[in-house]
Order: structure tokens, then sequence, then C-alpha cells
């Protein structure tokens, strides 16, 4: 049986309250959950309405906003419009699976490096990722948007598949006061 989420309530001054450590708590705090693998709830104090996913949202804005972005204004662009495209649900169950291989590929890179550097001595592992990642940050970003174009031109391939495939699909099909050649009856505009 799973554990129930640790329930934060945000009330309408937009504080947000703790209930397990009964005491108000930042969005910085929030984070620090999220990185910790905390399962936790955002609720509205009033309705019971799930904010969490607007809650994680304004973090990931501040990190937009602060340091290093990890997305390109393109990719922005990109995901905003399939919002409302038919492929929506299809983009956010790729993105997710394609996050969810590369963190599991980061799991066994640092299990590798464990194995390679010794068990015993965590903090020389850190400092050797924290100085990787420094050393490789603009490539590491680089392959991540190269990544990110490709996955992208993976849907857009997909998409046009997809319609390709539902014209051919209705080619039969006469409507009705539609000719087979798609072209408007002279005299049909009236």
């Amino acid at each position: 049986m799973s554990e129930q989420p640790r329930l934060i309530k945000k009330y309408p001054n937009r504080r947000l309250y703790d209930t397990k450590t009964s005491a108000y708590i930042t969005l910085s705090d929030v984070k620090d959950l999220v990185l910790a693998f905390e399962n936790f709830k955002v609720v509205d104090a009033k309705s019971g309405e799930d904010l969490s996913r607007s809650i994680l949202l304004q973090i990931i804005l501040e990190e937009e906003t602060g340091g290093v972005p990890l997305f390109t204004t393109e990719l922005l662009a990109q995901v905003i419009r399939f919002y409302g495209h038919a492929m929506q649900g299809m983009l956010g169950k790729y993105l997710e699976n394609n996050i969810k291989a590369f963190t599991d590929f980061q799991s066994k890179m640092q299990e590798q490096s464990r194995g390679l550097y010794g068990g015993e001595n965590s903090q020389m592992q850190n400092d050797m990722w924290t100085q990787f990642l420094n050393f490789q940050g603009p490539a590491m970003q680089h392959m991540m948007s190269a990544y990110m174009d490709q996955s992208k031109k993976m849907v857009q391939q997909m998409q046009e598949q997809l319609q390709s495939q539902t014209r051919n699909m209705f080619t039969g099909f006469q409507f009705p006061n539609i000719p087979p050649d798609g072209k408007k009856p002279e005299g049909g505009d009236k």
C-alpha cells in the first residue's frame, strides 16, 4: 500500500502550509521536497482543489529565469504550439518517457562511477560529478538541444503520418454538398 502524500495547503494570502511539520513553507522548500523525492500534494485550503501542477510550474519558472535555462525559446514555442493540438497528449507522454530514460541513464552512470571510484568516498564522487557537469555544462546543453530537435522532428513526422493516414482513410467517402474532387460546384457560393 502506498504512503499518503504529504499535504501542503495553499491559503488565499499565497502562503503554503505544510501539515506534516505544522509550519509555513516557501516555494524553495517545496523544491527541496521534489529534490528529495518526497511524495506531496498541494491543495487550495478553501476549495481542496489540487494545485500541485501549478506550484511545480512556478518552481520551473523560477529556475528558468535564474541561472542557465534548461529550455530554449524555440523549444518553449514548440511546446506551446502543441496545446490544443490532437497530438498534445502524445507529446506529454513522449516527453515523460524520454526524461525517465534520461534519468535511468544518469542513475546507471552514477552506479558505474561508484564501482570505479569506490563506494566509501561519496564526497569525492559528488565533487567529481560537480566538476564534470560544470565543465560539460555547455556541451550537455547542446547535446540536449540536439536531442530535443531530433525528438521534435520525430513528433512532426508522426503528426504528418497521422494526417496522411486520416486523409487516405476518408478519400473514398463522399460528403454531402462536397464533390469528390473537393472543388466547389459553379454557382455554389450563392
